[in-house]
């Protein structure tokens, strides 16, 4: 495979690879449009998330044997099957982690519909990221697994785990590509290791070709969530997109990868979006957690990335540094958390928090003793009145009673085994009462929420590499064993994190104008498990001396204000791209599984504190908002 691709008067190999996924959600059109363009050669997606695989893990490890039940992400297949015939006919290779829980079943399924729309496409597929056994087996060794985000041994966790997954990086993807595979079906790999592995395999990349394993690993990670990169969650879409055909239809990003791992971030010619350094900045800040980015198969340094924008809609992307894996990689455990149940009540108008003072003292006599087996029980208000409303809406909140509990008789999620339906139950004590409620007394009638349903605790630690079974299965029948890296290096648990060298006096700049932070400041925020990342960064040289000197950890306390948790949050900079990092650590109410939080996701925190007023220089005010 070939493509010369011509730059700067010279003419090279470059990969060009397209994210077509970036969660089971996702647009179904990408893989059957993509398909159809035979300069692509790999397409890659990301099909499952720290939820997903909490589901999928539960699944594949409570079924009976021989049982029916797959633990893939079917919805793969749904994008897949109308385009088989387009990627044979382009001669693209596939490379995806949707193969979730049950890689092997996904793969013969596929195996079996590319037969059926008459090609010879080879399926490969890649295990080794079910390390349950292994996990036990080092349990009762004594291993403490201490939880990423907050160092508490697994032995404090108080839930039983069921399963266990490790992210795998690339090389497994490289070496069925290079054995002839079409389509390769992964599990639990990291989300980059695709881009990575494909990258490996078109340059003939060595595992030693940390450079460009780093760069590609910066690729992918910018590629990854699909349109993310092409305006999807871009805080400037309010001037650059919404006003214009280019927000109906983002197009899905592609990545040309040189032979010396400088890479280019482009899109669909024929779709809309857009791709500039501010989209491509915001993503770079996605759900990372300092200044070095940790991979199976390398460690990307990310605080000296350069980016330039060479023509409209193509950032090229260099500067990354590349540096060798740890002989560790993330572990995803499972465990069955209980039940949980919400309900929701409207209040209106005035004495808010009376009101909702009311319901909580009601709904708590109501529980009697039984508020005991609640392990959370929460009554959150969202939203405000507005002074003097206009219209109804605008003087309505929302308030959530949040329950969770490992008892599924008084979550009403036993009334399928015949529990009576009289018997007291968390929907019983919070409706009962609503006839001698509060003024304008209304909950929302629609209470299946208040059924409960199962959730699950996720756990992130860390696994050593050495104790991995990580292996490729080829169409024909092969099996090859992937050795862990050679050439690693031990990093410390805690990184780099520090206030701001020589801060300027923040009068520095003059004459200010009191408003919202996020008027001339991007960002990005998100989660891993219960960490929560926020970046934010400027668009102009000379405004960066100033966000640098405001955005002080101590600062970033006061704009949480009632959402600081007062636990540790890291920070550094990236002074290319003008941008201030946070990590809040252990911030998100054990992670989205069983959060009892709106913002399970952790993408809200960058909104909130970009509409915290602060004094905003004069000067930079005047060139107009974001």
């Amino acid at each position: 495979m070939s493509s010369d691709v011509r730059s700067n008067g010279s003419t090279h190999r470059v990969l060009r690879i397209a994210g077509v996924s970036g969660g089971v959600f996702d647009r179904f059109r990408s893989i059957q449009d993509l398909a159809k363009d035979p300069s692509i050669h790999v397409l890659f997606g990301d099909w499952i998330s720290e939820i997903s695989m909490t589901f999928r893990g539960n699944e594949r490890a409570s079924r009976e044997p021989d049982a029916e039940q797959v633990a893939f992400e079917m919805s793969f297949i749904s994008a897949l099957t109308p385009a088989i015939k387009d990627i044979a006919q382009s001669k693209q290779k596939v490379a995806v982690n949707a193969g979730s829980c049950d890689p092997e079943a996904m793969a013969k399924v596929v195996q079996r519909l590319v037969k059926e729309h008459g090609t010879d496409l080879k399926v490969a597929w890649v295990t080794g990221d079910d390390v349950t056994t292994q996990f036990t087996e080092l349990l009762k060794a004594g291993e403490t697994f201490a939880s990423l985000p907050s160092d508490t041994p697994i032995d404090q966790w108080g839930v039983d785990p069921v399963c266990a997954q490790a992210y795998l990086g690339g090389v497994g993807i490289a070496e069925a590509l290079r054995h002839g595979a079409d389509i390769v079906i992964c599990g639990r790999v990291a989300d980059a290791a695709p881009v990575v592995g494909a990258a490996m395999w078109y340059h003939n990349w060595d595992r030693q070709d940390f450079t460009q394993l780093a760069h590609a690993l910066v690729a992918g990670h910018l590629l990854e969530c699909s349109s993310y990169v092409t305006g999807g969650y871009y805080t400037g879409f309010k001037k650059e997109l919404l006003y214009s055909d280019n927000c109906t239809n983002l197009g899905f990003p592609i990545g040309e990868i040189e032979a010396n791992g400088e890479f280019v971030v482009t899109k669909e010619e024929t779709a809309g979006g857009i791709v500039n350094v501010q989209t491509v900045t915001a993503q770079l800040l996605y759900e990372i957690q300092g200044p070095l980015y940790y991979n199976s198969d390398v460690t990307a340094r990310f605080d000296g990335i350069q980016l330039h924008q060479e023509a409209p809609n193509r950032v090229r992307v260099t500067g990354v540094v590349g540096l060798p894996p740890p002989p560790t990689t993330k572990i995803g455990i499972t465990a069955k958390g209980g039940w949980q149940a919400e309900v929701h009540f409207f209040l209106t108008g005035l004495d808010i928090v009376e009101k909702t003072e009311l319901v909580k003292r009601q709904t708590l006599k109501s529980m009697g003793e039984y508020r005991k087996e609640f392990t959370t029980l929460t009554f959150n208000v969202t939203g405000s009145v507005a002074e003097n409303p206009r219209n109804q809406a605008s003087a309505t909140v929302d308030l959530r009673i949040f329950a969770q509990s490992k008892n599924p008789d008084i979550m009403s999620a036993g009334t399928h085994k015949g529990v009576a339906p009289d018997t007291p139950s968390f929907g019983k004590w919070c409706i009962e009462n609503c006839l001698q409620g509060y003024p304008g007394g209304t909950p929302a009638m629609d209470l299946r929420q208040s059924v409960g349903k199962p959730f699950f605790e996720y756990w992130v630690a860390l696994f050593p590499q050495d104790k991995i079974n990580h292996e490729m299965h080829t169409f024909d029948g092969k099996t090859i064993a992937i050795p862990p890296p050679i050439n690693k290096h031990i990093y410390p648990r805690q990184q780099e994190s520090y206030d701001t060298f020589s801060p300027l006096p923040l009068d520095s700049w003059g004459s200010t104008v009191r408003a919202p932070l996020g008027h001339i400041v991007h960002g990005r925020s998100g989660d891993k498990s219960s960490d929560c990342n926020l970046g934010l960064f400027v668009r102009h040289a000379d405004e960066w001396d100033w966000l640098r000197s405001l955005l002080s950890i101590s600062k970033l306390r006061e704009l949480l204000a009632d959402e600081d948790t007062g636990k540790k949050i890291d920070r550094f900079e990236i002074p290319s791209l003008f941008a201030v990092h946070f990590l809040l650590k252990d911030h998100l109410d054990r992670g989205a599984n069983s959060s009892s939080s709106y913002d399970i996701l952790g993408k809200n925190v960058c909104e909130y504190i970009r509409c915290k007023v602060v004094d905003i220089p004069t000067r930079f005010y005047d060139r107009g908002t974001i």
